[in-house]
């Protein structure tokens, strides 16, 4: 009979701790279930609360910034310091009148214009409240290139490119679309003859180095002795290893690709001599270092051309890195 009663004792209590372990675990499933609502609520408020935060910001900029008839366009300041009109430069920027200075690309109307091939450099700003200013800086031509092409009348055309001291390649200004005279547009440039019509791309640079060395001569002849006296009409650059240079006045000069100012200085040497005894220069060969060929004709015989222009100093701009 005791042990029967130490039974039934060890049941009801063994009972009763199954039943308080239970009750524990529901309630820490509950108090999980509390934390994981909470957990997900809070981000959930959060995002809620910055979306209306950034709507109003939006609604709150529109309003009195980006549609705000205070900042809009009245004057478009256009400046340049080369030769292409203002009214043309405000068309390729792209910017009308009456847009909203605050939410107008500024980038954009950078690069609009950089894509003309005749346009080295762009700056944008905006001069509150209603004012655009861009000031350009445009490439300086000093040597072309003239490629033959087949027309649709079954004749050849000549596709005129030109080419500034950095070999960048652009297409030829209409006169129309410049605030210099018609003349003063086709004042003749140095050709550079021997060039492959596939590196005529406008907006790049050719990286020929006889082309590249052509051009550093041309602009090393517009600071040299020579310059004022002759005038350079032609550049080939087809034979391998030097440049001959075709003057106004009959002289075909051959120069070595480098070291031009010394060369220069050596071709006013034979002019000079030449003048004094009543010659002037048939050919010279001035990449030769010694006893340098020199054939001469009279100077009566030599062609009779306009005097050249005197001859203004290049501007060299560095390229872009």
């Amino acid at each position: 009979m005791w042990f029967k009663r130490e039974q039934n004792k060890n049941r009801r209590l063994h009972r009763h701790h199954v039943l308080d372990v239970k009750l524990r675990s529901d309630q820490v499933q509950a108090t999980r279930l509390r934390l994981a609502l909470l957990a997900l609520m809070v981000p959930a408020v959060t995002m809620l609360a910055l979306y209306l935060v950034w709507r109003i910001g939006e609604v709150t900029l529109n309003a009195f910034v980006y549609e705000n008839a205070d900042f809009a366009i009245q004057q478009i300041d256009v400046q340049t310091d080369g030769v292409i009109a203002p009214e043309q430069l405000r068309r390729w920027a792209g910017v009308k009148p009456g847009a909203n200075l605050i939410a107008l690309d500024l980038a954009a109307v950078k690069r609009n214009l950089e894509l003309v091939s005749a346009i080295d450099s762009v700056s944008v700003e905006r001069v509150l409240p209603r004012t655009l200013k861009i000031r350009v800086t445009e490439r300086d031509p000093i040597a072309q290139v003239n490629i033959p092409r087949a027309d649709g009348a079954n004749g050849v055309a000549v596709a005129v490119f030109l080419l500034d001291a950095d070999a960048m390649v652009m297409q030829p200004l209409d006169p129309r679309l410049c605030t210099v005279p018609l003349a003063q547009m086709n004042s003749p440039l140095p050709v550079i003859a021997g060039v492959n019509a596939f590196q005529m791309q406008p907006g790049r640079t050719v990286e020929l180095p006889p082309v590249q060395a052509a051009l550093r001569l041309i602009a090393a002849f517009a600071k040299s002795p020579m310059a004022g006296l002759v005038d350079l009409r032609r550049v080939d650059v087809s034979a391998p290893g030097v440049l001959v240079v075709t003057t106004g006045q009959g002289s075909a000069i051959t120069f070595s690709p480098d070291n031009f100012d010394q060369q220069l200085r050596r071709w006013r040497q034979i002019y000079d001599l030449g003048m004094s005894q009543q010659k002037a220069i048939a050919s010279v060969n001035l990449a030769v270092a010694n006893n340098v060929p020199v054939r001469w004709m009279l100077a009566s015989a030599a062609p009779v051309t306009v005097p050249p222009k005197t001859v203004k100093p290049f501007k060299i701009r560095r390229k872009n890195v």
